[in-house]
C-alpha cells in the first residue's frame, strides 16, 4: 500500500477504531467481523480512481484529498417536512443516523420500522439482517466504508397491504466536512404495495455514501423516487440494488440536480419469472458539476421485461456519464428489455461520455437500446420564434419538455411541482405552469 493511500485512510481508521468503541459495541460478533473485513478492505483498495474501469470518467480524488469525519451523533435542527403528502410518513436521518426527532410516522403503523440495532436483537428480524450483509458484497471502497461505519434501518411492508401515504427517507447532512453513511433495507412482502420518496439535502461540503437495499418479493409493486438536492459543494455516492421476486413490480425515478461530484450506481436483478421494472431517470447539471449513472439490469429467468429511459441536460462546463448495461442470461428467454439515454447540451463546453449496453445470452428475446447527444433543434426554435416566442424564452420552453417527459413519471403532485419550479429556476424561465 502506498503512502498516499496510507494517508487517505488514517483519519478513517481512527474514526472507525471510535465507532467500533461506541455506536457499534453491543453488535453481534458476526456483525462487527463483517465491518472489520470491509474497513480492512477499504484500507487495502482505498478509494476508487480513474484506472478503474468502471470511474474511468469519474475522479474522485476531490473526495479523496477532503479528511472527512464521519459522525458519532446527531446535529439537531428544526427541520420542514417539506411534501404535504407525506407530513405524517416520513423517516428523518441526521448525518446518515436515522433520528425519531426528525420523523413522522403516524401514517406509518402497518409498516416495520425497526433500526438495525433493535432488529438484531429479534429472532425473527436478525436473520433478515444477516442474510442482508452476507448478500451484500462491497464492490469499492465506497461500500466497503459504507459498511464499516452505517448503523441501517429495516422497513418491512407487510405482505398483502397497500401502503397509501408514500414512505418519505429524508437524508440531511449537518456541519462542514462530515461524511455521512445511511443504509435502508425495505423489504416489500408479498402482494404488497408501497410508494418510497428518498431525499437528499444539505449545507456546505460534505460527503453523502448512501446505500438502499429493496427486496420485492413476489407480486408486489413498490414506487420508487429518488430526489438529489444535495449542496452545490457536496458529495454524493449512492447504491441502489432491487432483488424482484416472480411477478414483481419497480418502478424508479431518479432526479439529479445537486453535488460538486454525485455517483449513483442501480443494480436491478430479476431472478424470478414475470418481473418488471422501469429504471428512469433525469440529470440536470451546469456549471462544473459532474454526475455518473451507472446501471445494470439483470435478466436471469424468463418473461422479464425492463425499461430504462434516462435524460441529461448539461450546460456550462458540466460533464455526465451514463453507462447502462443490460445482461440476459442463458435460459432468459422472452425477455423484453429496452434501454434509452439522450442528452441535451446546452453549451459547447458541456461534455457527456454515454455507453449503453446488451448483453445477451438468449435467442428468444425482444431486446433494443440507443443514446443520442445533441443540441436543441434549429427547427423547433424557428418554429416557436415565428409564433413570436423570444429567443430566450423558446429555447428554455423546450429545454422545459425534454425534461418534463420524466417529471411527469412523478405521481406525488409537491414533488412534481417543486422539480417543475427547480427545472424552471435553473433555466432562469418564467413560464407559467399548467
Amino acid at each position: 500500500m502506498g503512502l498516499e493511500l496510507l494517508k487517505e485512510n488514517d483519519h478513517y481508521a481512527g474514526a472507525f477504531a471510535e465507532f467500533l468503541d461506541t455506536r457499534a459495541a453491543n453488535e453481534p460478533a458476526w456483525l462487527r467481523l463483517r465491518r472489520e473485513q470491509s474497513f480492512a478492505h477499504f484500507e487495502n483498495i482505498g478509494l476508487p480512481t480513474v484506472k478503474d474501469e468502471d470511474w474511468k470518467y469519474t475522479n474522485v480524488a476531490p473526495i479523496a484529498k477532503e479528511r472527512f469525519v464521519p459522525t458519532t451523533g446527531e446535529t439537531i435542527r428544526p427541520v420542514e417536512l417539506p411534501y404535504a403528502e407525506t407530513r405524517e410518513s416520513t423517516l428523518g436521518f441526521v448525518n446518515g443516523y436515522f433520528s425519531e426527532g426528525h420523523s413522522s410516522l403516524q401514517a406509518l403503523s402497518s409498516v416495520q420500522i425497526v433500526p438495525f440495532a433493535s432488529a438484531l436483537t429479534s429472532p425473527e428480524l436478525e436473520p433478515i439482517i444477516r442474510q442482508h450483509y452476507e448478500r451484500k458484497k462491497d464492490q469499492d471502497g465506497f461500500t466497503a466504508l459504507n459498511t464499516a461505519f452505517s448503523e441501517g434501518v429495516l422497513i418491512v411492508i407487510p405482505a398483502g397491504t397497500k401502503i397509501e401515504a408514500p414512505i418519505h427517507l429524508a437524508f440531511l447532512t449537518t456541519g462542514e466536512g462530515t461524511a455521512s453513511f445511511g443504509r435502508v433495507l425495505i423489504v416489500a412482502e408479498p402482494n404488497s404495495t408501497a410508494t418510497v420518496v428518498e431525499s437528499y439535502s444539505g449545507d456546505g461540503k460534505y460527503l453523502t455514501n448512501g446505500v438502499i437495499d429493496l427486496l420485492v418479493n413476489d407480486g408486489a409493486h413498490l414506487q420508487h423516487y429518488k430526489i438529489q438536492r444535495e449542496s452545490a459543494d457536496a458529495f454524493h455516492i449512492a447504491d441502489t440494488s432491487a432483488d424482484l421476486g416472480a411477478s414483481a413490480n419497480y418502478d424508479t425515478t431518479t432526479i439529479n440536480f445537486g453535488a460538486a461530484i454525485s455517483r449513483h450506481g442501480i443494480d436491478v436483478r430479476m431472478d424470478h419469472e414475470g418481473a418488471q421494472c422501469s429504471v428512469d431517470g433525469l440529470y440536470m447539471v451546469d456549471g462544473n458539476q459532474h454526475a455518473d449513472t451507472h446501471s445494470l439490469i439483470d435478466h436471469r429467468q424468463p418473461r422479464c421485461a425492463s425499461h430504462q429511459l434516462y435524460k441529461g441536460i448539461l450546460d456550462g462546463k458540466s460533464r455526465a456519464v451514463f453507462n447502462g448495461k443490460v445482461f440476459v442470461r442463458h435460459g432468459a428467454q422472452q425477455t423484453d428489455a429496452k434501454q434509452t439515454n439522450k442528452n441535451l447540451l446546452l453549451s459547447p463546453e458541456a461534455r457527456v461520455d454515454t455507453k449503453p449496453q446488451l448483453e445477451i445470452f438468449a435467442d428468444d428475446v425482444k431486446c433494443a437500446h440507443g443514446a443520442a447527444v445533441g443540441q436543441l433543434d434549429h427547427d423547433e426554435l424557428f418554429y416557436l420564434e415565428s409564433r413570436g416566442i423570444n429567443s430566450s424564452l423558446a429555447r428554455n420552453m423546450l429545454t422545459y419538455g425534454f425534461a418534463e417527459e420524466v417529471i411527469e413519471k412523478i405521481k406525488i403532485e409537491s414533488i412534481k411541482r417543486e422539480l417543475d419550479e427547480a427545472v424552471l429556476h435553473r433555466l432562469h424561465s418564467e413560464l407559467e405552469l399548467q
